[in-house]
């Protein structure tokens, strides 16, 4: 019972959820309230009750977020942006910063994960781009490419270069990215969120070990993705 309120109180929502929260209930509220005073029978009442319950505990659920602090050395190290279920691991030509090869690990996000993203690596802003695009379904490989997304790069203490991308997906219409080129970063702090759905993107150099592997389930700023070479800037 101890570690269980103990995980508990490590658990909160998220503060980009507190208006859509605050308005569901009201919405919701003031639906209920109207089916109850205008249905005689109160079967409609119970059966909407049961389902803007549900609703409305999936959207809480969808906001959580977790307080996680990665217990270890971090040097050299890259964690998981985000929660959620490997859908690539491959080696990619990448043409919108880097234009050379590098490997790709992607992180898809469902509904019912937190939607909280982390910085996977200790380092310093480099560049903080937002593109508008398509809202394919995230999953889809031209997601990556064609659709709304923010791009991130952060330059490692050693000078290697990490590129991170937020993707919007076909629910999701809004990303927010907290990072801000020049500002220090690390491991433990978030790196912004991403509303319903949706995926990041990992673009690492060739040198790494990747830690991951196709299918696997991540937990955002805990699961090891991938051991950066300690040979300057690779």
């Amino acid at each position: 019972m101890g570690k269980r309120l103990k995980k508990l109180k490590k658990i909160r929502l998220h503060h980009e959820g507190i208006h859509t929260l605050v308005a569901g209930a009201a919405l919701l509220l003031v639906l209920n309230t109207l089916l109850y005073v205008l249905f005689p029978s109160r079967i409609p009442f119970y059966i909407f009750l049961t389902l803007s319950a549900t609703v409305y505990l999936v959207v809480v659920n969808f906001f959580r977020c977790p307080i996680r602090i990665y217990d270890g050395d971090t040097d050299h190290l890259v964690v998981a942006p985000a929660d959620g279920r490997v859908v690539v691991v491959e080696e990619v030509e990448e043409n919108e910063y880097f234009h050379d090869r590098r490997i790709m690990v992607s992180i898809f996000m469902s509904l019912f994960n937190v939607h909280a993203n982390w910085v996977p690596v200790d380092g310093t802003i480099k560049l903080v781009e937002h593109q508008d695009g398509n809202f394919h379904s995230a999953w889809l490989p031209k997601a990556s490419i064609e659709n709304e997304r923010s791009t991130v790069v952060i330059t490692t203490p050693d000078g290697t270069e990490i590129l991170v991308r937020q993707i919007a997906g076909a629910m999701a219409r809004r990303i927010v990215t907290y990072a801000q080129p020049g500002e220090d970063c690390f491991i433990d702090e978030h790196l912004g969120f991403i509303k319903f759905g949706s995926r990041v993107d990992l673009f690492l150099p060739t040198s790494a070990q990747v830690c991951v592997s196709l299918h696997q389930k991540t937990s955002g700023n805990e699961t090891i993705v991938a051991r950066l070479s300690s040979e300057q800037g690779v």
